[in-house]
C-alpha cells in the first residue's frame, strides 16, 4: 500500500519507494540518566514529543554521553506514545527512544520530509502497538510506501506549502488575537459589573424603588435562622420516632447550625471602592451551608443515582453527561443531592486552571443528581442571586485569588472552604443584583457565540492544513513538469551513491589491519621460579 495516494492514481515521473532508498534512519535509544544536564554539556537532549514546537524543538536539557544521534535537517518522528508527531532537528542532538531520526539524502530538502510526514500523520496516529504505550517500530518506519515525485518538483511542493501555510498562520494568529481580545473584553465587563459602573445610570433612575443591600442582608440572616430551626424542629420529631421505636438503628443527627464569618471595620476599609448603597461582605454569609460530597465509589451498572464527576464543572458550564452513577445503599442523606441555583465549585484538580471553576446548577438537570467529594455544594438562601453569584467567581481577581490558596496535593492543587467563603463579596440590592446578571447574559452570550465561532475556524483551518498537504503528497498541488527527471533516476543515483559509500567503507575495512607486535621468544612471560612459561 502507498500511504500517500492510491496506486493507480501516483502522476507521471512519481516512483514508488520505500522510505530507506531516498532517506537514512535513525531510531532513538535513552542514554543513561546519569549523563543528563542542564549545564548545556554534550548534545541536545530530547526523549519524545515533550519538546516539540511548532517546527523545531525547545532545548531543556542535555546530554554528555549520547547514544543515537539525529543530524541537523533530520524529521525527529515521535513513535512512542504519541505516534506520528514531528519536528526539525535544529542542530545536533541526542535522541531518546521515543523518537527516530529520518535524514533525508542526496539533496532532498528537509522540510519535503517533515511535511510528508505531517500529511500522513493521521495514518500513523493508530497504527502503534502495545498494551501500556502505543508505539511502532523500526521495520514498521523502513517498511512505508510512497510515491516520491521528482526532485524538481519536491522543490515546488515545499515552496508552495510554504506560501500557503504563511497565509494560513496569518488567518490563525488573527483568529487568535481575535480570541484574547475577547477574553480581555470579558473580564472588563466583569470588572465594571462588579465595581457598578455596569448599573451605574440604572441605579440612579430607580433610587427610590431599592431595597437596600443592608435590609437584603438582614434578610438573609432572618431567613437563614428560620431555616435552622426547621431543621431543628424536623431532627426533633425524627429523633422522638427513633425513640418510639425502640432506639433502632442510628440515632438521627442534630442540625449544626452554619455560622458565617463577617468582616470588621479595618478590613472593610483596605477593599475597594463600591457604590454607598453596596456593602462588602463574606461570601460566607449568602449561605445556608457548604459541603463536599460523597466519598462512595461508584458502581459498574446504570442506577437512577447519576453522580457528577470533577471534571463535569467548568467556569459557568456543567455537563450533566459526564457522570458516573451510585448503589441506591450509599445515598447518605438527601444534603448528597443537588438542587436548583446551587453552586458547584471544582474542589480538586490536576490542573490550576480549574480548580475552584464554579458554576450554577440550572432548571434542568438529572433526577436524584449526586455531586461528589470532589466537588463543593454551596446552598444560597437567596437563590434569585445565584447568577450573580456564578459571574463574581468567573472574574479574574477571585480566580487570582482562589489560585493564589490552592494547595498542592500528591500531584493535584486542591481548595477548602474557607478558600470560597472567606472571600471578599460586593453584595448590591437585590433588584441590582438581578439586572447586572441580566445585562452580563446578553453581552456574554454575544461574547460565547464569538468565541465559538473562532474555535469553529480554528479547526477549519486546521483541516485546511491538513488538506493542503494531502493534495501536495498526491499531485494535485503543484502542476508536474515533464521535463523533470523522473523520481525513478533520482532512486537510482542514490543507490548509486550508497553502494559506492559501502564499497569505500569495505575497502577501508579490509586495508586497516590492527598491528599486534610479536614478542621475542625469549622475552617470553617467566615462571616466579624463573622458568620460562611454556603455556601457549
Amino acid at each position: 500500500m502507498v500511504i500517500n495516494l492510491r496506486q493507480e492514481n501516483i502522476p507521471r515521473g512519481w516512483q514508488v519507494c520505500t522510505l530507506p532508498e531516498f532517506t537514512k534512519i535513525v531510531m532513538g535509544q535513552s542514554p543513561s540518566s546519569s549523563t543528563y544536564n542542564y549545564d548545556q554539556v554534550g548534545l541536545p537532549f530530547y526523549q519524545g514529543k515533550t519538546e516539540f514546537g511548532k517546527i523545531y524543538p525547545s532545548v531543556n536539557k542535555y546530554c554528555s554521553s549520547p547514544n543515537k544521534i539525529a543530524q541537523k535537517g533530520a524529521t525527529l518522528l515521535s513513535v512512542r506514545a504519541p505516534v506520528g508527531p514531528t519536528n526539525l532537528a535544529l542542530n545536533e542532538c541526542c535522541i531518546g527512544r521515543g523518537l527516530a531520526a529520518i535524514h533525508p539524502l542526496d539533496i532532498i530538502d528537509s522540510k519535503f520530509i517533515l511535511f510528508l510526514f505531517r500529511c500522513i500523520e493521521p495514518n500513523l496516529s493508530g497504527c502503534g502497538t502495545g498494551s501500556t504505550f502505543k508505539a511502532i517500530t523500526k521495520i514498521f518506519v523502513e517498511e512505508l510506501q510512497f510515491a516520491l515525485p521528482p526532485l524538481n518538483e519536491q522543490h515546488r511542493i515545499v515552496a508552495k506549502i510554504e506560501e500557503l501555510f504563511s497565509e494560513l498562520d496569518k488567518g490563525i494568529e488573527s483568529l487568535k488575537t481575535a480570541r484574547e481580545q475577547l477574553k480581555l473584553y470579558r473580564q472588563s465587563l466583569l470588572k465594571h459589573a462588579f465595581e457598578g459602573k455596569l448599573t451605574e445610570q440604572w441605579r440612579k433612575d430607580n433610587a427610590d424603588k431599592l431595597e437596600t443591600a443592608d435590609e437584603l442582608l438582614a434578610r438573609i440572616q432572618q431567613e437563614r435562622e428560620i431555616r435552622f430551626q426547621q431543621q431543628l424542629d424536623e431532627w426533633q420529631q425524627a429523633a422522638e420516632r427513633w425513640e418510639v421505636a425502640g432506639k433502632e438503628g442510628k440515632k438521627p443527627s442534630k442540625p449544626r447550625k452554619y455560622k458565617p464569618t463577617s468582616f470588621d471595620g479595618n478590613t472593610i476599609d483596605k477593599l475597594d471602592d463600591i457604590p454607598n448603597s453596596w456593602l462588602w461582605i463574606s461570601f460566607s454569609e449568602l449561605l445556608y451551608s457548604i459541603r463536599g460530597g460523597t466519598t462512595v465509589p461508584p458502581v459498574d451498572i446504570v442506577t437512577k443515582y447519576p453522580i457528577l464527576r470533577s471534571s463535569s464543572i467548568r467556569t459557568g458550564c456543567i455537563d450533566f453527561d459526564d457522570v458516573r452513577y451510585l448503589a441506591h445503599e450509599k445515598i447518605k442523606s438527601k444534603s448528597d443531592f443537588v438542587e436548583k441555583n446551587d453552586l458547584l465549585f471544582s474542589r480538586l484538580n490536576g490542573t490550576i486552571d480549574f480548580v475552584g471553576n464554579c458554576a450554577v446548577v440550572g432548571p434542568v438537570f438529572p433526577e436524584n443528581l449526586i455531586y461528589p467529594d470532589r466537588l463543593y455544594c454551596a446552598k444560597l438562601v437567596a437563590k434569585s442571586l445565584a447568577t450573580y453569584c456564578e459571574y463574581f467567581f468567573s472574574t479574574s481577581k477571585v480566580r487570582k485569588q482562589i489560585e493564589e490558596h490552592a494547595k498542592s496535593t500528591a500531584g493535584h492543587k486542591r481548595i477548602s472552604i474557607p478558600d470560597i467563603t472567606d472571600l471578599p463579596f460586593q453584595l448590591p440590592p437585590l433588584d441590582e443584583a438581578t439586572e447586572i446578571s441580566k445585562i452580563l447574559d446578553e453581552k456574554l452570550s454575544v461574547v460565547d457565540q464569538i468565541e465559538k465561532a473562532i474555535a469553529e475556524n480554528l479547526l477549519k483551518a486546521q483541516a485546511l492544513r491538513q488538506s493542503i498537504l494531502k493534495k501536495a503528497f498526491s499531485g494535485q498541488l503543484v502542476p508536474q513538469d515533464p521535463n523533470d527527471e523522473p523520481a525513478s533516476e533520482l532512486l537510482k543515483r542514490i543507490a548509486a551513491e550508497k553502494a559506492q559509500q559501502s564499497k569505500l567503507v569495505k575497502s577501508k575495512t579490509r586495508h586497516t589491519v590492527a598491528t599486534i607486535p610479536l614478542e621475542p621468544l625469549s622475552l617470553k612471560k617467566q615462571g616466579k621460579n624463573g622458568h620460562k612459561n611454556n603455556e601457549c
